[in-house]
């Protein structure tokens, strides 16, 4: 490699001229420096440190298989409140959405009929009953006139007969009192069943019960509360199969624990039990109905809201769990990242079930010990060693040498391992700035010797 030119030649020609030898010594030291300085090969970089990556180690453990179903919910027990009596509807002793008690009073109808046919009823049975003495004592009269032979036995038969037709009348009598007072009660609706009763279906003034029972309410009992969900049979008899087979165990049968996801992804924080699986299937859509009790003392459950169901029909024994971002899923299989003992990253294919409180079951395809990649995919480049960390729910691992953090398509500000944009152009600058500095230092001291000369 050729020397460069040094700036300071010709201005120390013309000391060289004035001071001699020293001038001269001088100048051969300085050019010798800025040779060498040109000649100085620059400095190899040094090699970026693997990046980091926060793995999480595989434990096989017995989880539980949740199945989550969509499903309604449906009051334990319901009851149209209806007008057995036709009248006039008068009051309503009610208010509207609040909670009633059984034999409660809601309605009241005209009742002045009904009160006058119970006043008839109780009037004719007062005959009957006056018949029947009348008749009695005819009977008791005639029994020793006949053992006398005073009467003829004709005539006894008749009394007796007498006195067991008025007997009956009284039943009559009784027994129509009995029904007015039933149909006076019925003027007043009350409550057939405890619960939370809803609007108000008629109001007063209206006639009801004319021709038909008409409907007044709604009376519906929602704690406990009722879901019903549904399950494919195909779902059911494959793990009927997988649980006959020993792969999986039974979780509880009729007795498992439902937990209810509501609509805005909330879960319900009092857990229910499954009360039964239905024996048919649907023939129209090929589904079993199931059917869970859960208690609402707070009433946060209403009558025909969506939910879905989660229960645990069955447990793996050999099952890992792994966060949900750590499988990748497509249509081809679901795969995850390895971290071997070596650092290399290795792809491996797993068998994954059903999902558990965010995390996903990994039934097949990873062994106990094994690090599998959580965190860190986007600082991978290529084939190369990795630094696995161990990952913690909610953190996610610094880039390496504090690299600013990937960007929304995933491409870090900076390239790994160096810097670059004006960092990158700054090293021949730097390299000028040091080249420049080591010659001025000796200029420096040409100058000072000028100057005691």
């Amino acid at each position: 490699m050729s020397a460069l030119p040094c700036p300071f030649a010709g201005p120390l020609e013309k000391i060289f001229k004035r001071l001699g030898l020293l001038g001269a010594l001088t100048l051969t030291l300085t050019l010798a420096g800025c040779s060498k300085t040109a000649d100085a090969p620059a400095a190899a970089p040094a090699a970026p440190p693997p990046p980091e990556v926060g793995v999480v180690t595989a434990t096989l453990a017995t989880v539980g298989l949740v199945t989550e179903l969509p499903g309604r919910t449906e009051a334990a027990r319901t009851a149209q409140v209806r007008a057995r009596a036709a009248g006039i509807l008068i009051k309503r002793h009610f208010r509207e959405g609040s909670d009633v008690k059984a034999g409660q009073a809601l309605f009241t109808i005209d009742a002045a009929p009904y009160r006058a046919t119970l006043a008839s009823a109780q009037a004719q049975l007062a005959r009957s009953q006056a018949n029947l003495t009348q008749a009695q004592a005819q009977a008791t009269r005639y029994k020793p006139l006949v053992e006398a032979r005073a009467v003829s036995e004709q005539e006894f038969l008749n009394a007796v007969s007498a006195q067991k037709q008025a007997e009956a009348d009284v039943a009559i009598g009784r027994a129509a009192v009995q029904t007015a007072q039933i149909n006076l009660g019925y003027a007043t609706v009350t409550a057939p069943i405890s619960g939370r009763i809803g609007r108000a279906l008629v109001t007063e003034g209206a006639l009801v019960g004319q021709g038909e029972a008409t409907q007044l309410a709604l009376i519906q009992q929602i704690d406990p509360m009722y879901v019903n969900f549904t399950q494919p049979v195909a779902d059911v008899l494959r793990l009927r199969a997988a649980i006959a087979s020993g792969r999986l165990t039974s979780a509880g049968g009729e007795s498992a624990l439902v937990r209810v996801v509501l609509d805005d992804g909330s879960v319900y924080p009092q857990p229910g039990k499954l009360l039964f699986s239905d024996l048919s299937v649907d023939p129209s859509s090929g589904q079993i109905t199931l059917r869970a009790e859960l208690p609402n003392p707070k009433g946060a459950l209403l009558p025909g809201m969506y939910v879905r169901a989660r229960l645990e029909q069955a447990a793996a024994g050999d099952a890992i769990l792994l966060p949900q971002q750590a499988v990748q899923r497509s249509a081809s299989g679901d795969t995850v990242k390895v971290v071997g003992a070596d650092g290399m990253i290795a792809s491996r294919s797993v068998k994954v079930g059903a999902g558990k409180d965010g995390q996903w079951v990994v039934l097949e395809g990873l062994q106990t010990g094994e690090r599998v990649m959580v965190d860190g995919f986007q600082k991978v480049r290529g084939p190369g060693p990795v630094k696995a960390v161990p990952w913690v729910v909610g953190t996610a691992v610094p880039t390496a040498g504090g690299d600013p953090a990937p960007t929304a398509g995933g491409v870090p500000a900076s390239t790994a391992g160096g810097a670059s944009g004006p960092a990158a152009a700054g090293a021949p600058a730097a390299a000028s700035s040091g080249l420049t500095a080591a010659a001025a230092q000796p200029a420096a001291s040409t100058a000072s010797t000028a100057a005691r000369y």
